[in-house]
């Protein structure tokens, strides 16, 4: 059939019916599509008999980078969230399990386009998260080229942090700064998703959508689109674990961007530049089969992001031992909280 929508994800093409119908495509990769594009995410079991051995191999290295105590004695209470960001770059476990082989076949399959994982998140506790999309904080142009898979590495009930999710938000209105009269590249400060925070609650509550819990077992694992609404239940028993990993993955033939940084019609947009973590390769940034000119990439800046380009992660985090401790990206720490506190850029 000619694909008379390539730049459409084939899991959220109004011709899916056409596309998924096809004899040839295998009744599971049918199944987890006509999941993802009925629901917004699909359960499947993490496709790797090494999995078990490979989660507590990462619960191994990453554990002592956390301060459980002081999270159990006001971080559970605050909402804090202990992560590790981007574990991959060190840690080869993380890095397989991100660049799974059969996730990457079956992406491929239920998007038409080659699955490129960009991000690791590693979680020793529930999250806690505000409900929210992904897109305001990374997109694609064409849009909804973007997906994450969250994988359990413990045992998940209502007591240890559960995922929450709202069934078919994912078929929403993709939302970013101009809907909601926002624009980034004239403030101070950056922005964060607590601009959006009050139009995600005002959604639920106008569809009158209710969330799902997913008490995962370990090695379960849940992907979901982009656009999908989702966030993190309470943690009820702070002296349990909830390791998972996410990792997020774009797809080829795409520009990458922060939408919520960037007001593209006001000429700024936050490019990503990113590396893909199954083959260490760079992903370039592509507009309807063309290459994004270097040119545009860099007069595109937002104004407020500029520092960006001389910022040395490796340097702030020696500067700054409390944040290497933490968990937290050097980057995303000095972003959210280091410019305030006017925290040391270098030892």
């Amino acid at each position: 059939m000619e694909h008379l929508l390539p730049g459409v994800p084939l899991v959220e093409s109004p011709f899916f019916r056409r596309i998924f119908d096809d004899p040839a495509i295998h009744p599971t990769v049918r199944s987890v599509a006509h999941s993802l594009a009925t629901q917004g995410f699909a359960l499947i079991e993490f496709p790797d008999a090494d999995f078990s051995r490979k989660a507590e191999s990462v619960k191994a290295a990453l554990g002592n980078r956390f301060d459980f105590d002081a999270w159990r004695a006001h971080g559970h209470r605050e909402g804090v969230s202990l992560r590790v960001r981007d574990a991959w770059q060190f840690n080869q476990d993380v890095r397989n399990i991100a660049g799974n082989p059969a996730i990457l076949a079956l992406l491929g399959q239920l998007y038409g386009r080659r699955a490129r994982p960009f991000q690791t998140l590693n979680f020793p506790v529930g999250t806690q998260q505000h409900v929210h999309s992904d897109t305001v904080h990374f997109h694609s142009n064409p849009e909804r080229f973007m997906c994450g898979v969250w994988v359990a590495m413990d045992d998940v009930d209502e007591n240890n942090g559960p995922l929450m999710y709202y069934p078919g938000s994912h078929r929403w209105p993709v939302y970013t700064n101009e809907h909601i009269g926002q624009c980034s590249a004239d403030r101070e400060d950056l922005p964060t998703q607590a601009l959006y925070e009050p139009m995600w609650r005002a959604l639920v509550e106008e569809h009158g959508v209710q969330p799902q819990i997913f008490h995962a077992k370990k090695g379960q694992a849940l992907i979901w689109a982009a656009n999908l609404l989702h966030g993190g239940a309470p943690q009820l028993d702070a002296m349990r674990t909830r390791w998972s990993q996410v990792t997020h993955y774009f797809f080829d033939d795409c520009a990458y961007y922060v939408p919520m940084m960037s007001d593209p019609f006001y000429g700024s947009i936050a490019f990503r530049h990113l590396t893909d973590i199954a083959t260490g390769e760079p992903m370039p940034h592509r507009y309807a089969g063309r290459a994004v000119p270097a040119s545009f990439l860099e007069s595109s800046v937002p104004p407020n992001m500029r520092w960006m380009a001389d910022f040395d992660g490796a340097l702030y985090l020696a500067a700054n031992p409390d944040v290497a401790a933490s968990g937290i990206g050097a980057m995303e720490h000095y972003w959210l909280h280091g410019r305030r506190e006017g925290r040391k850029l270098r030892p």
